[in-house]
C-alpha cells in the first residue's frame, strides 16, 4: 500500500457559472477521477464559488450552480473516501493568502492574462473603453487561482490546454516569493491529456458556456439527442464519401467511443454516411457513458443534504492544512 504522505498532491477546481458540459467532463473531471483511481495522488477538488462572483450575481443561481458542480463530480466517479471535495468559500485562508500573493505579482502579468486580454479585445472591436465591464475580480482572478493552487502545496493540476497559463502564472508568483524568502511555495505542474486537450463545441469552436455552443452533461436523453442534432454540418449528400478527419461529429465521437467503434465509423464515413446517421451514432456513445451518472446526479440534486455533508467533511480536512500553511507564510513575511 502506498504511503499517502509520499503521494503527490493533485488539485483542480471548476467555477459554478452554469451547467457543466462535455468539455468540463473530458477536460477536468475525467482526468481528475483517473488520478484518484490510480492511487498515486492525494487528490483535492473544489467548487470555485468565489471565482464565479465575477459574473454570477444572483445568490440563488450561484448556490444552485455550486450544487450542480459538486453533484457532477460525485456522479462521475469522485469517491469522497479516496479524494477531498470542498467549497472554495469554506476555506477563508485562501483569500488571505491571495492578498499576500497580490503583493508579489507585477501588474504586467495580469495584463497578459487570457481572460482580461479577451475582454479588452472585444471592447476594442466594439469601439468601447478597453476596460468597459471589466471588474477587478476578472482582472486579478489568476492571483486567487494561484492561491487556490499554492495553499495546498499542489504538485499536479489537471487542466485543459487553454488553462495552462494559470499554472504558469501561479509558478511565476511562487518563484518571486521564493526568491525573497526561500523555498516556501511548491511549484505546480499543469497536467493536460493531449488527446482531450480541446473539446469542440456545436459550432466547431472550443466548447464553452461563453460561446453558447455546449452539450450539457445531464440533459434527459431526449434533450441530449436534440442538442447533438444541432452540431453544424455541411450539405454533402449522404451517399458521398466523407473524410472523418474533417468532421466535427467524428472529433467528438472519438472522445467517447472505443477503438473498434472508431474504426467502424471511420469506414462508414469513407463509403458514405448521412449526417443524421453520424449524429445518431454520436448520441449512442455519449448517452452510454452518461446514462448511469445521470441517475446518480438526479438523486443527489433531489437530496442536497448529502452534498452538504460531503462538502463539510472536505472543508474539515482542508482547513487545518490551510491554517497551518497560512501561518507559516505570514511568519515568513513578518506578520504574526
Amino acid at each position: 500500500m502506498t504511503d499517502s504522505s509520499a503521494k503527490k498532491i493533485s488539485l483542480t477546481g471548476i467555477k459554478p457559472t452554469g451547467s457543466l458540459h462535455l468539455g468540463n467532463y473530458l477536460g477536468a473531471i475525467k482526468p481528475g477521477v483517473e488520478m484518484i483511481n490510480s492511487g498515486d495522488y492525494d487528490c483535492f477538488y473544489f467548487i470555485a464559488d468565489y471565482h464565479s462572483l465575477i459574473t454570477v450575481h444572483d445568490p440563488k443561481v450561484l448556490k444552485e450552480y455550486s450544487y450542480e458542480v459538486a453533484a457532477s463530480w460525485l456522479a462521475l466517479g469522485l469517491d469522497p473516501s479516496k479524494a477531498t471535495l470542498y467549497r472554495q468559500s469554506d476555506i477563508p485562508e485562501i483569500l488571505e493568502l491571495s492578498w499576500i500573493l497580490n503583493c508579489f505579482t507585477v501588474k504586467g502579468l495580469m495584463n497578459r492574462a487570457h481572460a482580461y486580454k479577451a475582454a479588452v479585445q472585444e471592447n476594442n472591436e466594439h469601439e468601447r473603453d478597453p476596460d468597459h465591464g471589466v471588474n477587478m475580480g476578472l482582472y486579478s482572478y489568476p492571483i486567487l487561482m494561484a492561491a487556490d493552487i499554492l495553499f495546498l502545496k499542489s504538485n499536479m493540476v489537471p487542466v485543459g490546454a487553454d488553462q495552462l497559463q494559470h499554472i504558469e502564472i501561479a509558478r511565476d508568483i511562487a518563484q518571486v516569493f521564493n526568491h525573497h524568502y526561500g523555498e516556501v511555495f511548491t511549484l505546480p505542474e499543469g497536467v493536460v491529456h493531449k488527446e482531450q486537450a480541446i473539446v469542440p463545441g456545436l459550432d466547431g469552436r472550443k466548447m464553452s458556456k461563453s460561446y453558447g455552443n455546449t452539450i450539457p452533461l445531464f440533459l434527459t436523453e431526449k434533450k441530449l439527442k436534440k442538442t447533438i442534432n444541432k452540431i453544424v454540418t455541411d450539405s454533402t449528400p449522404p451517399e458521398e464519401p466523407k473524410d472523418p478527419n474533417d468532421s466535427l461529429i467524428f472529433d467528438i465521437y472519438k472522445l467517447f467511443a472505443n477503438a473498434d467503434e472508431i474504426k467502424e465509423l471511420d469506414a462508414w464515413y469513407r463509403k458514405g454516411i448521412g449526417w443524421g446517421e453520424a449524429k445518431a451514432e454520436l448520441f449512442k456513445v455519449v448517452n452510454r457513458q452518461l446514462e448511469a451518472p445521470r441517475e446518480i446526479y438526479n438523486e443527489l440534486m433531489s437530496d442536497k443534504k448529502k452534498i452538504d455533508l460531503i462538502l463539510e467533511e472536505g472543508a474539515q480536512k482542508v482547513r487545518p492544512r490551510a491554517q497551518d500553511f497560512l501561518n507559516q507564510v505570514k511568519q515568513t513575511v513578518g506578520i504574526n
